[in-house]
């Protein structure tokens, strides 16, 4: 039986074995076990696991800056997609943010993981053609 809950830190081994083995995935130093502790507590109850036999077997971070949501890092092991899961983790932290008076959320897929395209675009979500997405380290000078 598959169970959804608030994503703890004691979750991260199992949330990084997860999402270093799911294709697409972006992963970076941002996915310490430090940083992840950092951004579980400033979004407390956004964040979920979907949990099966007491391991993790899906994972959806998401957050806010006040005015926006942010969902990062969706996966579900291989063996248990196809049983909404993932809109499950999705459509839960869509009401969190909804229930916090954010009106929108963003998700950013690597133009090369062609099946989380896929899904988004089944969840309905469009892609923005008028927006350019610009990054940079804050070690800068």
């Amino acid at each position: 039986m598959v169970e959804f809950r608030e994503m703890r830190i004691e979750d991260y081994e199992d949330s990084i074995a997860l999402w270093k083995r799911t294709e697409g995935m972006g992963l970076s130093s941002a996915d310490s076990r430090e940083s992840i502790q950092l951004y579980l507590e400033r979004n407390q109850g956004f964040s979920q696991v979907a949990v099966n036999n007491g391991g993790v077997i899906g994972t959806l971070l998401s957050g806010h800056d006040g005015r926006r949501g942010y969902l990062y890092h969706l996966a579900v092991e291989p063996e248990f997609r196809g049983q909404s899961i993932a809109s499950k983790l999705v459509n839960q932290a869509l009401a969190s943010l909804r229930d916090a008076g954010i009106q929108r959320a963003h998700i950013m897929v690597l133009d090369t993981n062609d099946t989380g395209k896929a899904f988004w675009s089944r969840m309905g979500w469009t892609s923005r053609n008028d927006v350019l997405l610009r990054s940079s380290d804050t070690d800068v000078e």
